[in-house]
């Protein structure tokens, strides 16, 4: 599959998820779809990896990396400033909560927060062996 396709793939998951990190607390069926799409958003750079490995593509790499470091980052920035926000007024939480549900858009999909970072933490060490 070529790296375009690949990519492609990746911001239509990424908008996917996005968008359905706005439903309000997901139950049964849909909670384990939610969490399966949110893992299934990591095979296309996953396998980009995997093929900047093998193909010794750095700059592939370094991009991956790259945005790991910043989808790691955004992601831990705005969970304190979600906390912090808890002292100021609800609608900057809103705000900042959709800031979150777009920025990191697998984690708050999935439910399952830690897992996504840990993916994303994955990405990032796959990317820098090289």
């Amino acid at each position: 599959m070529k790296n375009q396709y690949l990519f492609a793939l990746w911001g239509a998951l990424f908008i996917l998820c996005a968008g359905l990190g706005f439903i309000p607390e997901p139950a049964g069926a849909l909670r384990i779809l939610l969490t399966g799409l949110s893992a299934l958003f990591f095979l296309p750079p996953a396998v980009l990896v995997w093929k900047g490995h093998r193909e010794r593509n750095r700059r592939q790499l370094a991009l991956v990396r790259d945005l790991s470091i910043v989808s790691l980052s955004l992601s831990v920035l705005l969970l304190i400033a979600n906390f912090l926000s808890a002292f100021h007024s609800e609608l900057l939480g809103n705000i900042l909560h959709g800031v979150l549900v777009v920025v990191s858009s697998p984690m708050i999909c999935s439910g399952h927060w830690a897992l996504s970072l840990f993916l994303w933490a994955c990405l990032l060490i796959g990317s820098l062996k090289r």
